[in-house]
């Protein structure tokens, strides 16, 4: 397989937009591609998905771990695969470059980077800004391969790109961007549901010279640690215990709760539940012998007013009281609660199950990977603030951010966890909480 990962230098550079266009790109030259999201990120691999009617899966070297990367890559059906960076390409949970960064999995999967500047207002200016993160780069073992420039005035402006680059020998311009091309839509947290909005059709505005970018193979690099080359020996064997052989599992799964990693999908699946799923906006009831529930997180503050009316808050209450395990995560654990409160101050009745209410923020509230104290990854990124929840326990021990709620077998917190990160501890939530 093909396998390039297409970083930034910031957030903000384009690599959404640049990713899209790639894609397409791609797809016209009658090519069959899969794309990747480094890190966290649910919309993203919407957004991916949009274009290449495939699913997208997470891949980093700190949620996701080396060895599922590994599978997620290896199990795609493509000839090329395509990787978006997350941040600037040294951006990570610690240090410059170091794990979680989109140059740590560049450097474990030996992927050549295409990177992808802004060059709005600049010309000869780019050559030190790429020297920089080619050098850097270098000293860590990962080699940018092509420049992609994005914000490009004129066909004229890029020619002085490519020139300036050919000039002091660094990596050749392979794609531009023009800047007026089409903006993808967002909202406080990142873009929108691709749903909301046509996949914009950048073909007119994306110039690539597919001759001029340098694929790799995904094949085994050289500079591993002694863990990362037993991960890379035995990724394409995992292990499947059937931890939930025979239960019957009910997803909250619509518009208010989207944020599904496909992986956890997959992994409750292949450790033999049964999933159903059903839709609190449509106040659909917990389907039938449902034996445990997950309340997905997405975008229930879009929606109040029709889930202050939902008729699946009766079965929900009900479920939960009768000790049937569930896990809440961020929005699911939001609908929980007494009330959601907007950021213009109109309150909406939700469940009314947990005492405690949640306010929408104007600015981000957390945002970063987290672990718990059994070993299980995952992330938080939330505009909200819970609050009046001081007669509840504690059940998580986490590093930084949420620790966690719980009552009877329900088990809520702001975390989107990465269920494969640690089997044996998730799927107890799914028999019992804590």
């Amino acid at each position: 397989m093909n396998i390039a990962l297409l970083a930034g230098t910031h957030s903000g550079c384009g690599k959404t937009s640049v990713t899209l266009a790639l894609l397409q790109a791609i797809q016209r030259a009658g090519l069959s591609v899969a794309s990747f999201k480094t890190g966290p990120d649910f919309l993203d691999p919407l957004w991916h998905q949009a274009v290449t009617g495939k699913a997208s899966y997470n891949v980093d070297t700190q949620m996701v771990g080396l060895a599922d990367s590994l599978r997620q890559l290896h199990n795609a059906t493509a000839d090329y695969a395509l990787i978006e960076g997350v941040m600037g390409l040294f951006d990570g949970r610690t240090g410059v470059g170091e794990s979680g960064s989109s140059l740590d999995l560049a450097r474990v999967l030996g992927a050549p980077v295409l990177l992808v500047v802004d060059v709005g207002g600049m010309s000869g200016s780019v050559v030190p800004l790429v020297q920089g993160f080619c050098q850097s780069a270098k000293a860590k073992g990962v080699t940018i391969t092509g420049i992609i420039a994005n914000r490009v005035g004129s066909a004229y402006h890029a020619e002085l790109i490519r020139n300036f680059l050919e000039e002091y020998e660094q990596p050749p311009l392979v794609a531009w961007m023009e800047k007026n091309a089409p903006v993808l839509p967002g909202r406080h947290l990142g873009l929108i549901m691709p749903e909301a909005s046509d996949v914009p059709d950048f073909s007119a505005a994306f110039h690539v010279d597919f001759d001029l970018i340098a694929w790799g193979e995904l094949s085994e690099p050289q500079q591993l640690s002694s863990s990362e080359r037993e991960c890379w020996g035995s990724f394409l064997t995992p292990t499947y215990g059937g931890l939930l052989q025979g239960k019957r599992i009910a997803i909250a799964r619509d518009a208010a709760c989207c944020f599904l990693y496909p992986a956890n999908v997959d992994w409750l699946r292949a450790e033999g539940a049964e999933l159903v799923f059903f839709s609190p906006l449509a106040g659909d009831a917990i389907p039938d012998g449902s034996d445990a529930l997950w309340l997905a997180g997405g975008y229930p503050e879009l929606h109040t007013e029709q889930l202050s009316q939902s008729a699946t808050w009766v079965s929900l209450r009900a479920f939960i009281e009768a000790g049937n395990p569930v896990l809440a995560e961020c929005g699911g654990m939001m609908l929980l609660g007494q009330e959601l409160i907007d950021i213009e101050g109109r309150a909406r009745a939700m469940a009314g199950i947990m005492p405690f209410s949640v306010r929408m923020q104007a600015r981000l509230v957390s945002l970063g990977y987290r672990e718990s104290a059994a070993g299980v990854r995952g992330h938080e990124f939330h505009y909200s603030e819970r609050f009046a929840d001081e007669t509840l326990a504690s059940c998580f021990e986490l590093e930084r951010g949420d620790t966690g709620l719980y009552y009877k077998n329900l088990l809520a917190s702001y975390i989107h966890w990465y269920f494969p990160s640690n089997p044996e501890t998730v799927a107890q939530w799914f028999l019992k909480a804590c």
